[in-house]
């Protein structure tokens, strides 16, 4: 079990390379996290919802991507109040001690049992990926994301720590003193990551830290620059800023809560482009296009965009002829009204006026979402998809609601496949000029075809020619692997740490 002494310290980078080792070597692997609170989600084979992380963490595994690898995943809808995603499927809105109080400790706990003994059944090692820090005693008889799980699986323990942030020698022996005996003995190494700089200056403290917690230093990771992988919350976005020397601006709305945005990071895979959070109607000066992202609270986030002046600013962009796109929750954005007349995504009944700039309505009218693996094609009119028209494309829906176009909408794909059954149905919509669209499938830039189309019409109207990008995001995700794979073996002692597994 791979554990952090705070999030973002890189659990899940440690974990995916040592998948990757693993599976290199002969050995069936399978990731788990237990518990894990993202926006980003993915749409597994069988239509099973689970954190971006995970599904990330199995592709280094090279294995199916189940819900078993993430049995509860939590969608922030604000007021300290989640989704509660199990087992693949929304369970139920919960606020943070409900969680806590009712769900964490029994049904929670009991469906993490049944995920572990599923995949130890199928699998010669189980990596598993922890939460946050093992050691916030305020929670620490409810965590059921660190501890808790190393005891269900009797796991050894890695403790990882990021050290560009500094005081990494002091957040591991602080998380240590603060574990109970029984844990701090699970413990068996550590490991520091992010390092820029001189390792030999660092090596007078390893001694000194065995001596203090009893286990060794097992390596030291560096900073790997222009690393392309799954980002798991908008904390990321933070450090996402304008690139002037790029004849391309992209800017995507940094709605609070901003769900999916993984589904852009493709679009930075050109050179030519720059992709901005933009929060403020500021930061919209300039842009080539505007992307409305997935939500997890299409109303407060709308409402939110609204008191921002963004509105205005959108609409004004969109009157100069710039495009502007939504995915899912942007999307309904986008339209004319939103009916949730029983609260159901919203918390409370409302129907509010949309952006107005497709003539399309959303109702909320069921708490299940639609979760599927999609194939769709192209159909829309207009110069922004006239690049990839009749291409077919590999997508995924997750949304709640129901959208019907207008008379001045027409639709701008064809679902060909759900799942495994052959379809027919239409997806998203798009106006009569071809500039504004609108659609419910995420993925979109994640292959060539729609990525480079947009690029291209973008690049044309600054009159400048980019050279097209054939990567797809498993050909990004296979090279940052690879950075991965070679720094962990390079800089870890990966003998000490099959002997910790028993191999």
């Amino acid at each position: 079990m791979v554990q952090g002494t705070a999030s973002h310290s890189g659990k899940g980078t440690l974990v995916a390379g040592l998948c990757r080792i693993l599976v290199d070597r002969g050995v069936k692997v399978a990731p788990f996290k237990s518990q894990n609170m993202s926006l980003n989600s993915y749409v597994t084979e069988s239509g099973e919802e689970i954190a971006r992380a995970q599904a990330f963490q199995a592709f280094a595994a090279r294995t199916p991507i189940k819900a078993d690898m993430n049995p509860i995943l939590l969608k922030p809808k604000g007021d300290m109040t989640s989704q509660v995603v199990f087992h693949g499927k929304p369970f139920r809105d919960l606020a943070a001690k409900d969680y806590w109080r009712e769900f964490a400790l029994t049904t929670g706990f009991e469906g993490v049992k049944q995920s572990f003994d599923r995949l130890s059944k199928e699998y010669d090692v189980i990596v598993i990926e922890g939460a946050g820090s093992p050691a916030e005693i305020n929670l620490y008889e409810l965590d059921i994301a660190n501890m808790k799980v190393a005891d269900l699986a009797d796991a050894q323990v890695i403790l990882v720590a990021d050290i560009d942030r500094g005081g990494a020698f002091a957040s591991i022996v602080g998380t240590m003193a603060l574990l109970k005996p029984e844990h701090r003995a699970r413990v068996r190494g550590f490991v520091l990551n992010k390092f820029r700089g001189e390792i030999d200056l660092l090596k007078p403290g390893f001694e000194t830290l065995q001596k203090m917690t009893g286990a060794p230093m097992l390596g030291v990771l560096p900073y790997i620059e222009g690393l392309r992988l799954p980002e798991e919350d908008s904390v990321s976005l933070s450090h996402v800023t304008r690139d002037r020397t790029k004849p391309v601006t992209v800017a995507v709305l940094r709605l609070p809560r901003i769900s999916n945005f993984t589904d852009f990071e493709p679009l930075q895979v050109n050179p030519m482009v720059n992709v901005i959070y933009a929060h403020h109607k500021e930061d919209l000066e300039g842009a080539d296009l505007v992307i409305l992202p997935g939500t997890k609270n299409t109303v407060a986030d709308l409402e939110w965009l609204r008191e921002k002046e963004m509105d205005s600013s959108i609409r004004d962009l969109s009157r100069q002829g710039r495009p502007v796109i939504g995915i899912c929750g942007g999307y309904q954005m986008l339209g004319k009204k939103i009916h949730d007349e029983s609260g159901l995504e919203s918390g409370s009944p409302i129907t509010i006026d949309g952006l107005g700039l497709l003539d399309v309505e959303t109702t909320f009218d069921s708490y299940e979402k639609v979760t599927e693996r999609v194939s769709a094609v192209p159909v829309g009119k207009g110069t922004i998809l006239d690049g990839c028209r009749g291409q077919e494309l590999t997508c995924y829906e997750i949304h709640m609601g129901t959208t019907i176009l207008g008379p001045m909408a027409e639709p701008a794909f064809r679902v060909v496949q759900r799942g495994e059954t052959v379809a027919t149905s239409l997806d998203g919509a798009i106006d009569r000029n071809g500039l504004i669209l609108g659609t419910y499938l995420h993925g979109l830039f994640d292959e060539p075809p729609v990525r480079e189309s947009v690029v291209a019409y973008l690049a044309s109207k600054n009159r400048i020619t980019v050279n097209a990008r054939k990567e797809s995001i498993d050909e990004v995700w296979e090279n940052g692997l690879n950075q991965i794979v070679t720094a962990v073996k390079e800089n870890l002692d990966i003998d000490q740490i099959l002997e910790l597994i028993g191999l």
